[in-house]
């Protein structure tokens, strides 16, 4: 085993202060439920940020390797305080955001310290082209770690835990409810309903922002408009998820509460959803019968099941990137990954409507594979707006070709 050379107390204070963050945001004060929901995103970066702090100080390790150790440990602590300082500039602090910017303090503090150890620890003692390519070779191996390491861990912890606080204001131009009810793995879920006058309702999915003029569309065609805080964010409980990992229990949730409602004939409820909330609707469509219609635009890939079959060589250039993302989300958000959508298309027997934009991000592009997997009645339009961006460029064709889809399949 290394030997330890005696710690200096600002790498053991600044160590201290990621750990305390790690330990109050997943044990302490956990989004949702308790300690023993959150122990893979509390042991195991706890146990890398130890490890990597002993290395920092390893007599055995030679100074680069302990400077780079010090900067590993140094980028987690940076990493970890993202949460503290999105509410910060934003929200303002609260909770678990004190010790998040400790933990930013001892990340800053072990960057410049890693930063600095490394500096010194350069070799000048051999000829200058042997020396420089060398350390163009150490600066490309750095660069692929950067790239395929660290980027994907910090991705993953944005993914699973800035997530907005508060709830936007309303422009749907007529009244709505205040609802709650509960997800079907028992979360409390809070949103807009704005009753149906056709018997109809469609859940307009993910959130209560971007949702709001997709939803004065369908209001304006009689039908009711479910608008719901997905699991994490405005005031739903639950983890954040921004790959939308376990909402599906979410929409089965809106899905039963329509269900009940007195204006809303059970056999006439749809889904329309966007980016991300449309691949948790296509999910939940596969498992729930009482989704009898979904609009899908801009349906791509939230994990390596679905990211694999992208075209060209994209994916597997960049598959170490996303299968270290999908493993750190993964541990960061205590949830296996979702089944892939093209298992789960096919199984979907609801008339569906996928729109895809052509110049849409990189994934959209599958929305083709799932319309062609698709074995119940479906349509496809390919729109030339951007992402999700249809009701924007072609608002005219949009509407039409929207409400008239979900006209012949829930109102006959």
């Amino acid at each position: 085993m290394s030997r330890i050379v005696r710690p200096p107390a600002g790498v053991v204070v600044a160590a201290a202060a990621i750990v305390l963050h790690l330990l109050d945001d997943n044990l302490v004060e956990p989004g949702w439920g308790d300690a023993t929901g959150h122990l893979a995103s509390t042991l195991v970066p706890v146990a890398i940020v130890v490890a990597l702090a002993f290395a920092s100080v390893a007599e055995r390790l030679r100074p680069g390797g302990r400077a780079i150790a010090s900067l590993a440990v140094g980028f987690l602590g940076v990493t970890f305080s993202f949460e503290a300082v999105q509410h910060y500039a934003t929200e303002g602090l609260a909770r678990d955001d004190w010790t998040g910017l400790a933990s930013l303090a001892g990340g800053l503090f072990l960057l410049g310290r890693g930063a600095r150890d490394l500096w010194r620890s350069r070799r000048q003692d051999e000829p200058r082209r042997r020396r420089y390519a060398r350390r163009a070779l150490k600066t490309g191996a750095a660069l692929v770690v950067a790239v395929n390491v660290a980027f994907p861990i910090a991705d993953a912890y944005i993914g699973v835990n800035m997530a907005r606080r508060t709830v936007p204001a309303a422009h749907l131009g007529v009244g709505h409810e205040d609802v709650s009810f509960r997800s079907t793995d028992g979360l409390r879920l809070a949103g807009w309903y704005v009753p149906s006058t056709n018997r109809a309702a469609v859940i307009v999915y993910p959130g209560r922002g971007g949702t709001q003029q997709h939803a004065r569309m369908l209001i304006d065609h009689g039908y009711g408009v479910l608008l719901l805080d997905h699991r994490g964010v405005g005031d739903s409980e639950g983890d954040h998820n921004s790959w939308g990992w376990g909402s599906e229990h979410d929409i089965h949730g809106a899905v039963a509460f329509l269900q009940e409602r007195p204006d809303v004939d059970p056999d006439r409820i749809g889904g329309l959803g966007l980016s991300v909330g449309e691949e948790v609707l296509l999910h939940a469509a596969a498992e729930n019968e009482g989704l009898h219609a979904v609009v899908s635009e801009g349906a791509g890939a939230r994990s390596w099941s679905e990211f694999r079959h992208g075209d060209g060589p994209g994916p597997w250039i960049w598959a170490p990137v996303t299968i270290n993302r999908q493993i750190a989300t993964s541990v960061l958000a205590n949830r296996m990954p979702p089944p892939g959508l093209h298992g789960l298309v096919p199984r979907i027997e609801a008339p569906l409507f996928f729109i895809h934009a052509t110049d849409g991000v990189g994934g959209e592009e599958l929305t083709l594979d799932y319309h062609r997997l698709a074995r119940g009645p479906k349509q496809l339009w390919q729109t030339a707006g951007g992402h999700t961006r249809g009701i924007d460029t072609e608002p005219g064709a949009y509407e039409r070709k929207v409400t008239d889809f979900l006209d012949d399949a829930l109102l006959g």
